[in-house]
């Protein structure tokens, strides 16, 4: 009887844990559109460096490519390109490495910023241009950044999907999207470090992982929009499930960060939770990011910044959104200096099956597979809005009435494990 008990009360808790979690705002992540749009908002474009000074503006491509050139050849003894690879469409996926030329010995660690992962995620974008031509006019000027850029090799990626950004030319983002030219979320195609994975790696990836293999990052961010909170790992887990080796680090990073971002303004950081930040898992599972790929597979603490609630954000609102987020994302490139000692990534092993749904697109009924027997199942809509609740049978399977639903995006959630479908 006791033993019975205490299945029962797990079982409880994994399914007030899951419904909890499903009242949280939706993570851009876990629901992505089914269809893109063209954006309404004041987008104005900067068709030259010049045009950029106001930073009110989103860079053409070939503005954005001589930024990088100017800033290269501007600050030679400070700076260099490095050329991460090419997109599908033939895009160049840059970085801009700040190390100071010097002659000494001293050991300096790596960071990385990477932005725009998402095509149609854009204000990481610019915030990372701004950033890197503060810092490198802001040393031997400014005493931070002259410390932290003598202490320091930082590597700053502003664009990381060039194809969905310029979708529609390299002159706008506007009708800009969140995939590649593949039609493929570059932030679900990553090896998934706890499931076997199951597609070809776009040529995007390709490159990315080829570069971070080749540098030893230590600490790193990957830039996105849609919401605006820290997410910290584990993606792929709950922290009930599986906290990460640093969790309690990490917290104390993203609390400094807010506390930072707080001294100039308290109306944003707050429509996800009061706190400002938050577990991966514990807002929604997601598998195949970038984010547990750094942390599993390079050992380099990495957390995902969502930094404005919308996505392409009106290019007017850029300056206001620097003046909160400058000092929080220069304040977390000096977190590299005091990293948790010790750390070693306790590698997880994944407890459940990957999920199958059938068919997909969906009429009246759905059957899931995968599952374990009698476990909790969730039916979620794209606002993460809980839709029904059932139980597993003893072959793993769940079977779902969908008639009474409209067409559009659905979620099944249980434990870990997750899938989306199409109601037609």
């Amino acid at each position: 009887m006791n033993t019975l008990r205490h299945i029962l009360t797990i079982a409880i808790a994994m399914l007030l844990a899951a419904t909890a979690t499903a009242q949280l705002k939706p993570r851009p992540d876990a629901f992505p559109p089914a269809a893109d749009e063209l954006s309404p908002k004041a987008l104005r474009m900067a068709t030259s460096r010049a045009e950029m000074a106001s930073w009110d503006r989103y860079p053409t491509y070939s503005t954005y490519l001589d930024m990088m050139q100017h800033w290269a050849d501007s600050f030679p003894s400070l700076c260099h390109i490095d050329t991460i690879g090419t997109s599908v469409q033939g895009r160049l996926i840059l970085s801009l490495y700040i190390e100071p030329h010097t002659y000494d010995e001293l050991y300096r660690p790596e960071f990385f910023y990477s932005s725009t992962i998402h095509g149609d995620e854009v204000t990481g974008y610019v915030m990372m241009l701004r950033l890197i031509d503060t810092l490198l006019n802001g040393y031997g000027t400014n005493p931070q950044y002259t410390d932290l850029i003598n202490r320091t090799r930082i590597s700053i990626n502003p664009l990381a999907n060039p194809d969905g950004t310029y979708r529609m030319g390299n002159n706008t983002v506007i009708g800009s999207r969140r995939y590649n030219a593949n039609n493929v979320d570059l932030n679900r195609n990553y090896p998934n470090p706890f499931i076997p994975a199951k597609d070809a790696l776009q040529p995007e990836n390709e490159a990315m992982i080829a570069y971070v293999t080749a540098h030893n990052f230590h600490l790193s961010a990957n830039l996105h929009g849609g919401s605006e909170v820290l997410n910290y790992p584990w993606d792929s887990f709950t922290s009930a499930q599986m906290p990460h080796p640093a969790a309690d680090w990490w917290r104390d990073v993203c609390q400094r960060f807010i506390d930072t971002l707080r001294t100039v303004t308290n109306s944003h950081f707050i429509d996800v939770n009061a706190d400002g930040y938050i577990a991966g898992g514990d807002w929604y599972v997601i598998t195949g990011g970038r984010q547990d790929y750094m942390n599993y597979v390079h050992n380099c603490l990495e957390m995902t910044m969502e930094v404005s609630l919308q996505k392409t954000l009106s290019s007017d609102r850029l300056p206001e959104y620097w003046q909160f987020l400058q000092h929080p994302l220069v304040n977390y490139i000096a977190e590299i200096h005091a990293l948790p000692d010790n750390l070693d990534v306790d590698h997880p092993v994944a407890t459940e099956p990957r999920l199958a749904v059938s068919p997909n697109p969906v009429g009246d009924a759905v059957v899931v597979a995968g599952l374990q027997a009698d476990q909790p199942v969730l039916l979620l809509d794209i606002t993460g809005r809980l839709l029904q609740q059932h139980r597993t049978s003893a072959d793993g399977t769940c079977r779902i009435i969908t008639a009474s639903l409209p067409r559009g995006v659905y979620a099944i959630l249980s434990g870990a494990s997750s899938i989306r479908f199409v109601k037609q």
